[in-house]
């Protein structure tokens, strides 16, 4: 799906977590229900079968509990997108991602392939399955993994296997290292360890722009992918580089350089580092080392400054702010507004940030911060993953529109405020500053209380801090519901007094 993702190495953030996020956007036209919840390992199934590709795969039957945030509506699978396990390893899963002609020709794609005729006839021929993709990854992947290295083995593995029918890439996390991994093609993948001193932008590109072969085929200290990549670069002449150079330049030799990138997908990059080394370079005008449609902005950069989960969030909101090419300015003109794709875009389904907390106990070191529907208009809030159930304002959305849920609820607000953008952005601009006040709050109070539990230091399998971190994620969806119904008050207000059938005059 058309996502957009941004990952802080734990000596780039504000605290020392490291921190993966990512939009979850569906495609133009389309908008899907989400939950948040807990997956316990009675609830994970040990022969998986995906509902798009009909593969069918047997999982190990030891699952961990983990967090997940599925499809409210299951018709076309779980998609599960991102969570943390108790063993605090967070994934994320997937950003779709563009290849190039000569990958889909030198490695093809493993897509479905319907049935010929009925079973039994003399010319039938039977189904044959595809691949493994978003629908399944963090399913298939996420219970089983103790490490974000882990994670890119047990993936790699299953991609050499079955095989994938879609372009996606995929982090990991732990409280020390994050790994982006990329698939080529239908079985290949690289994979790089995020420097910890960095931050990486990811639109829906094949982004990895250097790739150590020796490391990756040898120490994998930095750098990982399948093992006859080497050969497989060499057999289909894919290294476009005028001469050898090391390290290897992946995103030339196996990802795109369309036109469409340059209004739908480069332009992300160029907004998000724009906002975070604001002085390293000139980013406007003539003169720009990187405009929008820069196909050679780097895959990672040291920020100017440590990043915060504010900055996370207003990023992943973003609509190019203080640019003529904000839908919503004043600036500009008709050719500029809305000329590139936002980040913020309309059909986002649900934002998750998963920040891993390296000085916090281990049993409430992963923090899942969560909104949904269109960026510009929700606030982030976090909750405690070390639980056996999330609460019902974020766990029970589904099919029918109500503000008993927060997905809901969230849609109506955007929906409502994108029509009276002005009107409605001082009341929008307060419920975020809230609720964040609120949040950071709300995790002090909780770190606090599993301080002073005995036991505390014995992890994720305590259950008396399990309950204390459920109770603190119950009160911050109460606080969180009073405060989002208020705003949904206000801005139906704001913009029922500019229906077009209003009238001056008053009776009573």
């Amino acid at each position: 799906m058309p996502c957009t993702t941004l990952l802080v190495g734990k000596k780039a953030s504000y605290d020392g977590s490291t921190i993966i996020a990512r939009n979850e956007d569906s495609a133009n036209g389309q908008f899907r229900p989400k939950r948040f919840i807990v997956v316990r390992p009675d609830e994970q199934p040990r022969h998986y079968r995906s509902v798009l590709s009909h593969v069918e795969i047997d999982l190990p039957d030891d699952p961990m509990r983990y967090t997940a945030v599925p499809n409210s509506i299951l018709n076309k699978g779980i998609w599960g997108q991102n969570g943390v396990n108790e063993a605090n390893v967070a994934m994320t899963a997937t950003e779709t991602i563009t290849t190039n002609e000569r990958i889909l020709g030198a490695d093809p794609l493993v897509e479905l392939v319907p049935a010929v005729g009925r079973s039994g006839d003399v010319d039938y021929v039977p189904e044959q399955a595809g691949g493994i993709g978003e629908e399944d990854l963090v399913t298939i992947v996420l219970p089983y993994i103790r490490s974000a290295r882990e994670g890119v083995e047990r993936l790699g593995a299953l991609l050499e296997e079955y095989g994938t029918y879609e372009m996606n890439g995929v982090a990991f996390s732990d409280s020390d290292e994050i790994w982006w991994m990329e698939t080529v093609g239908g079985h290949h993948w690289i994979a790089r360890r995020v420097p910890d001193d960095c931050y990486v932008t990811m639109p829906n590109q094949l982004g990895i722009d250097e790739l150590d072969l020796d490391d990756a085929l040898g120490a994998q200290e930095e750098c990982m992918c399948s093992a006859d990549l080497r050969e497989f670069i060499d057999t289909n002449h894919l290294d476009l580089s005028i001469e050898s150079v090391s390290p290897f330049n992946p995103r030339t030799a196996f990802g795109s350089h369309s036109d469409s990138d340059h209004v739908y997908n480069t332009p992300r990059a160029w907004y998000m580092q724009r906002f975070l080394n604001p002085y390293d370079e000139v980013w406007d005008g003539p003169d720009a080392d990187h405009t929008p449609m820069s196909d050679d902005i780097p895959w990672c950069r040291q920020p100017e400054r440590k990043i915060t989960i504010e900055d996370v969030k207003y990023l992943l909101s973003s609509h190019y702010q203080g640019t003529v090419y904000d839908p919503y300015a004043i600036i500009g003109d008709e050719h500029s507004k809305g000329l590139y794709r936002p980040i913020g875009i309309n059909r986002t389904d649900q934002l998750a940030v998963i920040q891993l907390r390296p000085y916090a106990p281990a049993g409430c070191m992963a923090v899942q911060w969560m909104a949904f529907g269109s960026n510009p208009f929700n606030a982030l809030i976090p909750f405690y993953t070390n639980v056996d159930e999330t609460p019902a304002y974020l766990a029970d959305a589904g099919e029918r529109v109500t503000t008993d849920t927060l997905y809901w609820s969230d849609r109506i607000i955007a929906a409502l405020s994108d029509s009276a953008y002005a009107d409605t952005a001082n009341a929008n601009e307060r419920y975020q500053q809230r609720i964040g006040g609120l949040a950071h709050r709300m995790i002090a109070a909780g770190d606090d209380q599993v301080a002073r539990l005995q036991g505390a230091e014995d992890g994720t399998d305590n259950e008396e801090v399990r309950e204390v971190l459920r109770a603190a994620n119950e009160a911050m969806a109460d606080q969180v519901r009073r405060e989002t119904d208020d705003l949904l008050g206000k801005v139906l207000y704001t913009v029922s007094l500019k229906m077009r059938n209003a009238y001056h005059m008053s009776d009573h």
